[in-house]
């Protein structure tokens, strides 16, 4: 199977294009509009390609994104990647939710190359999901790729579905954290992390 070297993800992404096609515009006439009609009539190709990118994590392989960025190195304090910026999609209403993501680990002599956090993120991110499944599957990837003494995970989140419809309160936004090792353990750990994480940090905008 072949691979994007730059992101992991496979050229073939099991994508159905013809019958996303369909099915929206099936959406587009039970809505009472004419998915004929001049500013319509793309959007069903429109919508079929926008699913490559936005659901592309299903595909992208994990190997092919860690690659050979992992290094053997003799250090053992906290390594942090903050203000991870990502989009996700709500498994409940197919709504976006977007937000960040702030990473911790204490290396256990290995560390990752920085700019692989961000597409681990991003690989679980693209996805549907459910904010408290992805803060949990990144924290679990990174440990067991790692085997450090702790990561760290916190994912602060706005949700349309929870802006546009339903209770329609635009400025709430949800916290998720997981912890596992060092940080679970070890009071010190957490509040060190969780300390960097709120100096400077500033307000969430869609």
């Amino acid at each position: 199977m072949e691979f994007d070297d730059e992101n992991g993800k496979e050229k073939n992404d099991g994508i159905d294009d013809p019958v996303i096609e369909q099915a929206v515009a099936q959406i587009l006439s039970a809505v009472g509009e004419d998915p004929r009609r001049e500013g319509l009539q793309f959007t069903p190709r429109r919508v079929a390609r926008m699913y490559h990118e936005l659901l592309g994590g299903y595909t992208m392989d994990p190997t092919a994104i860690v690659n050979d960025a992992l290094f053997e190195v003799k250090y053992d304090e906290m390594v942090i990647v903050r203000d991870i910026e990502f989009y996700s999609m709500c498994e409940h209403h197919m709504l976006p939710f977007i937000g960040r993501a702030h990473v911790a680990y204490i290396p256990n002599g290995k560390v990752l190359g920085l700019s692989k956090i961000p597409r681990i993120v991003d690989m679980y991110a693209r996805r549907l999901q459910v904010q408290e499944r992805m803060t949990r599957q990144i924290a679990d990837f990174l440990r067991d790729l790692l085997q450090p003494q702790g990561v760290a995970v916190v994912v602060e989140a706005m949700h349309l579905c929870s802006m546009m419809r339903g209770v329609k309160k635009h400025d709430a936004r949800m916290t998720t954290s997981a912890m596992h090792g060092a940080f679970r353990a070890n009071l010190a750990s957490r509040e060190e992390f969780l300390a960097n994480i709120s100096r400077g940090a500033g307000p969430l905008h869609i």
